[in-house]
């Protein structure tokens, strides 16, 4: 499992979500040249072709009307998504549907700019495109990526995708309350046994889970929500589930949870305009940015990040950072780690002069404080892993709020520590203990008589000894969060006193 999550770490979520499709879509056009499918690798590819150019076109005239920044990578998706819902025309034809192809793709696209509210779409464009043109033209997706003979290329990427975006409990709230509500429905009339069976082999299920329903722009952004949403999606997803005359579909099921979750989400997208940028370690820089309009954040969360420029490399235009300011402050600030061969977009980040902008959206993280001001904490942080607690402890020293916390800082070195002036306040003003580490014996300094190493348990035990009573929050490197973990479990610290910081298209 550690040899799959190191792959996982080196994509990001969308370039990851990316492949999986165009491996579906490979895998759909072998099994088709076998008669196995019921259409032809040609077929497939015409109609592939259509939704691909129809999505990067209205996607690039809308950008254009409305002088946002492109994102060539979200249109890619969309299209392959309703490639492998809509039905490929029959060969005999190639163009009995390109009206229902062309204006799903093109209904995709124009919903992320028209169907918006305050910057923010509400609706997936691939399930609100294929309801839509479904109504209008009567011509209806029929999920074909959902068939038996998909099953095992979807289980396999599915897994891969759910474990990189990390919702698992929103995904299992989904399934439990779909196949509860498909057995209720069915009971009188038909083996539960058997109706479950058909709805795991012959359905969209998990493809509609993996790719759909976690999708992060549409969905909650705590935990606790998304699972409630998950439910939601999964009680309306059983056929048997209708208003009247109505029945639900998976797009409308998807439809009815996106709606609910953009009443309960955090909205908007902002301009962020360079006002200074500083080196404050090695290789870390700190960014502040004026927002166009204020932000409302809590300590600890995070922004998607949209900064287009030429060429992007495979890790696309796309990034999410966690906001290392305090709420208290008027600007928005990151801190940023830069590497020998950066990527594209952190080489254009770092080339940005003042004056110059960037879009950010998605308002999200449940990596914050807890609201009893009374329970005992360690943070650990890894590296740039530092920036949510620059954020938290700016937040209490600015509110002269004390609490029990302990930060442990490991770095490779003392040149690659930020934020002294933090730590400095936070120890005046909230009683906040910060204990460094660095973990390269060979850079430091000889008269240094701190800690040394990674962090273990001899070190927590001297450090904190109540640390059977105190919340770790964990934030850094995944090798350091898999380390902690180890350290914990050897520690009988339970899993319910951990929090690590996550967020989706971390790598």
């Amino acid at each position: 499992m550690r040899f799959i999550d190191g792959f996982l770490n080196k994509i990001t979520m969308y370039r990851l979500v990316l492949y999986y499709l165009v491996f579906l879509l490979l895998a759909a056009s072998a099994l088709s040249t076998f008669g196995i499918m019921p259409f032809t690798p040609l077929t497939l590819l015409f109609s592939t072709f259509v939704l691909l150019v129809t999505c990067l076109a209205v996607n690039a005239l809308f950008a254009h009307v409305f002088k946002v920044q492109t994102n060539v990578e979200s249109a890619y998706i969309t299209a392959l998504i309703l490639a492998l819902l809509i039905d490929p025309p029959q060969a005999a034809n190639l163009f009995s549907n390109f009206g229902f192809l062309f204006w799903a793709a093109a209904f995709a696209m124009a919903s992320k700019y028209i169907i918006a509210i305050k910057g923010k779409h509400i609706f997936n464009p691939a399930a609100l495109a294929v309801a839509a043109t479904g109504i209008a033209v009567g011509q209806f997706a029929s999920w074909w990526v959902g068939s038996a003979s998909m099953l095992a290329f979807v289980a396999v990427g599915g897994f891969l995708v759910i474990r990189k975006v990390q919702r698992v409990d929103a995904v299992m709230s989904f399934f439990i309350a779909s196949l509860t509500t498909i057995v209720a429905l069915s009971f009188t009339t038909i083996n539960p046994f058997s109706a479950i069976y058909r709805i795991a082999l012959d359905s969209p299920l998990i493809f509609f889970a993996a790719v759909m329903l976690t999708e992060p722009l549409t969905m909650p952004p705590t935990k606790p929500r998304q699972v409630l949403y998950a439910a939601i999606v999964g009680l309306a997803f059983a056929p048997q589930v209708h208003l009247g005359s109505f029945y639900f579909s998976p797009e409308t099921a998807l439809l009815l949870g996106n709606l609910i979750s953009y009443f309960i989400s955090p909205k908007g997208k902002y301009v962020m305009t360079l006002v200074k940028k500083e080196q404050v370690a090695e290789g870390v820089y700190h960014f502040t940015f004026a927002p166009d309009k204020k932000i409302s954040f809590r300590p600890g969360q995070y922004l998607e990040w949209t900064l287009g420029h030429e060429k992007p490399d495979t890790r696309g235009n796309r990034r999410y950072f966690t906001i290392a300011s305090s709420p208290t402050e008027d600007t928005v600030m990151l801190g940023v780690k830069f590497y020998d061969q950066p990527s594209s977009f952190k080489r254009t980040l770092k080339a940005l002069n003042p004056g110059d902008t960037i879009m950010a959206s998605q308002l999200a993280g449940g990596f914050v404080l807890p609201k009893d001001p009374k329970k005992k904490l360690v943070f650990i942080a890894g590296g740039i892993g530092i920036t949510p607690f620059r954020s938290m402890l700016k937040y209490l020293a600015d509110n002269n709020e004390r609490r029990s916390i302990t930060l442990i800082y490991s770095s490779v070195s003392m040149q690659e520590v930020a934020y002294y002036d933090i730590f400095r306040e936070a120890a005046e003003k909230s009683g906040v203990n910060t204990v460094f580490t660095f973990t390269d014996k060979t850079k430091v300094d000889p008269s240094w008589t701190g800690h040394t190493g990674y962090v273990n348990a001899a070190m927590l035990a001297q450090v904190v000894p109540d640390f059977k009573e105190r919340t770790f929050y964990v934030s850094g490197p995944h090798t350091l969060i898999d380390a902690c973990r180890d350290v914990f479990s050897g520690m009988g610290i339970p899993r319910s006193q951990i929090k690590t910081d996550f967020f989706p298209g971390l790598a």
